[in-house]
């Protein structure tokens, strides 16, 4: 190999200077006959490297074929991990976890707890909460993961979609023996109140929740707020312990961190070639990151085999239908009582529904945003929705991922697939317009930053 290139190609790496670097680690391909065995495939992994960084995502998956394709080249596991997140980037979501099963299944390759943290994020993207929990507990499990908070805190948001918060608290409250940024300690204070709330432990939320917002830098979600007011409100009535399951009103918080893998992506873990592992290497990307009652609940996650996930999964549905009993014969007592068709209404109206819906008035916008002005609060001059109208991108498929309720304002995340390009993302706020409700703004969002 050309090593005076090879030496200019990191130099320019550590200046950041990709696209140099690309070229230059081109060239030593060039002189393919003074290659030693494993040097093509270390150069085209670098190749790679270089081009998720320009986020070329399509030919750093090129790159790393030709460095797995080197037999003699010793970093697989590394290459297929960097593989899979360039996968997960363009949403090819089934071949990014192929890649990250076979990185996993190298021996050679020393920090599987990364590609098991990457295919937990890429299964809860496409929501299977089973497999994923799956995927997490084993990077939780993993003695060379030096922080293990991020694949916890992932873990307890599989738990409670799989409608298991009693195995959530647990895995909040492990995670909670760690250090980690202040910020996070607080999204996972909040999630602690919602499995707290959800297993009928009013106190204990009431306390979590406010744990999370007291330094005032954090703010709660509509749903975790939902459930402060109900744990609040069963405190003051002397109804703090529920002897109960609960469900969560407000549908808990299942965002995790840094769960969204797309092309908006930093790509923070790219993995370095093997023998450039330090701190102070270019290529090497740090990770930015006692109550008795639940005991057995932790014992039992951290045990529990592939198959009771799977079943616990499968036995949600059946759960909800029991809990949709439950709530029909409430519900019937009420109506003999309290008149309460009105009351539902009442209800339903402060838990955000109305007509047309926050779904409704989205796809509204996104399908027709020059013919939207109708969608517009009146409080948004017409300017502001010509405005916010310009930001929209035509595609062709809208999709409403998920609504925050609330009964005066609203918040929906919606995904456009334009024609050409990688998917667009939205945050559009709503407030109410008699039962309905109207856009009050519009804006660009990036799952991965929020």
């Amino acid at each position: 190999m050309n090593n005076e290139l090879f030496h200019q190609a990191n130099a320019m790496v550590a200046a950041k200077d990709y696209d140099t670097a690309l070229r230059l680690y081109s060239s030593c391909l060039g002189d393919e006959a003074g290659l030693e065995p494993g040097e093509m495939g270390l150069l085209h992994h670098r190749r790679g490297n270089c081009l998720i960084k320009m986020k070329r995502y399509a030919e750093a998956i090129e790159a790393y074929a030709q460095a797995t394709a080197d037999a003699a080249y010793d970093a697989a596991g590394a290459v297929n991990y960097n593989n899979g997140m360039a996968h997960a980037a363009l949403h090819d979501f089934d071949e990014a976890v192929r890649h990250f099963e076979i990185a996993i299944s190298n021996r050679s390759y020393s920090t599987p707890y990364k590609a098991y943290l990457a295919m937990g994020n890429v299964l809860l993207k496409q929501g299977k909460s089973a497999e994923a929990g799956v995927a997490f507990r084993e990077a939780a499990l993993d003695d060379a993961n030096p922080d293990p908070t991020k694949a916890l805190l992932n873990l307890g948001v599989c738990f409670m979609a799989l409608n298991r918060p009693a195995d959530a608290v647990a895995s909040y409250e492990s995670a909670l023996q760690f250090d980690m940024q202040q910020a996070t300690r607080n999204k996972l204070y909040a999630s602690l109140g919602q499995a707290y709330t959800a297993c009928g432990q009013m106190q204990k939320a009431v306390d979590a929740f406010e744990q999370s917002i007291a330094d005032r830098t954090y703010f709660l979600t509509s749903s975790a707020t939902v459930d402060y007011q109900r744990a609040v409100a069963a405190v003051s009535q002397g109804t703090a312990e529920v002897t109960q399951a609960l469900p969560v009103l407000g549908g808990a918080d299942i965002s995790g961190l840094d769960v969204s893998v797309s092309a908006a992506s930093a790509f923070p873990d790219v993995e370095p070639a093997p023998e450039q592992r330090s701190q102070n290497d270019p290529y090497y990307y740090a990770d930015n990151y006692d109550d008795h009652a639940y005991e057995s609940s932790e014992e039992r996650f951290f045990s529990a085999t592939d198959e009771e996930l799977e079943q616990w999964s499968k036995g949600v549905a059946r759960q909800r239908r029991k809990g949709r009993g439950v709530g029909l014969k409430i519900l019937i007592a009420l109506i003999v009582l309290l008149a309460a068709l009105l009351s539902a209404g009442i209800v339903l109206y402060i838990q955000g529904f109305g007509w047309p819906t926050q779904e409704a008035v989205a796809q509204q916008l996104f399908e027709n945003p020059d013919g939207a002005s109708g969608a517009f609060a009146s409080s948004v001059s017409s300017s502001d929705a010509q405005a916010m109208a310009s930001l929209v991108t035509s595609g062709t498929a809208v999709k409403v991922d998920g609504v925050d309720r609330a009964a005066a304002s609203s918040t929906a995340y919606v995904t456009v697939t334009p024609k050409d390009g990688a998917d667009v993302q939205y945050k559009v706020g709503m407030v109410r317009d008699g039962i309905g409700w109207k856009i009050s703004s519009v804006e660009l969002y990036f799952a991965s930053q929020n």
